[in-house]
């Protein structure tokens, strides 16, 4: 049994996988400790793209993260590869839209973990209310974003206070935060954020880690 899921592990989520550090200096891991050392909530795994790791490399480089988080006692989540989530015992998984249906994660993962989702239309929120065995929804991209390749047009804050208030469920919000337009968040009823870039890139990840906590203090 993974770690129980808590509201307040969304409020500084970092996401990252090999293809996101772009300082070649640098590794995932070292990337990561840094961000865990300054407070992060929750880390997700998330390999995809060009420059990314597969087969071994990718499962070495999981296990050492899975342990890295244990250290720091917040919760590892794997994005979307259900084998790999079981396989390092992860504390949660998430899913997108266009990833496996989630019913049929939520089946696979059962109690041993907790299920994200990510949302981005209050249909699509909609149909997750009444999903059995979701903790939390994921929204955005409230800013235009560099990260992914396929990402969905931009919600906006107003999007995002919009879609709060019609969930059931926590929300953090996703997509092109930066130190700057995150003060513009809070007030949406979002639980937190989900950042890729502006940890992964940032020149001073403690300072962006802090600026995130001082921002979503309860």
């Amino acid at each position: 049994m993974g770690m129980k899921f808590e509201t307040g592990m969304l409020r500084a989520y970092f996401i990252a996988g090999t293809q996101d550090i772009k300082d070649k200096t640098k590794t995932l891991q070292e990337v990561a400790k840094q961000a865990m050392e300054a407070g992060i909530t929750a880390f997700q795994y998330r390999e995809k793209g060009p420059g990314s790791l597969s087969g071994s490399a990718r499962n070495v480089m999981a296990a050492d993260l899975r342990e890295m988080c244990s250290d720091y006692e917040i919760p590892f989540i794997v994005d979307d590869d259900v084998e790999l989530a079981i396989k390092t015992k992860a504390d949660g998984i998430h899913v997108g839209q266009k990833d496996e249906r989630v019913a049929k994660v939520i089946e696979q993962v059962g109690n041993d973990m907790f299920v994200g989702l990510s949302c981005d239309t209050k249909e699509q929120i909609n149909v997750a209310s009444h999903i059995h065995g979701i903790s939390y929804l994921g929204s955005g991209p409230v800013f235009p974003t560099g990260s992914k390749a396929d990402a969905d047009p931009v919600i906006g804050v107003d999007g995002l206070a919009e879609l709060v208030k019609a969930s059931k469920l926590p929300i953090v919000a996703i997509g092109g935060i930066t130190e700057q337009n995150i003060k513009e968040l809070p007030k949406t009823g979002a639980a937190g954020v989900s950042v890729i870039s502006m940890i992964a890139q940032s020149d001073d990840i403690f300072r962006t880690v802090k600026v995130i906590n001082e921002t979503f203090k309860d």
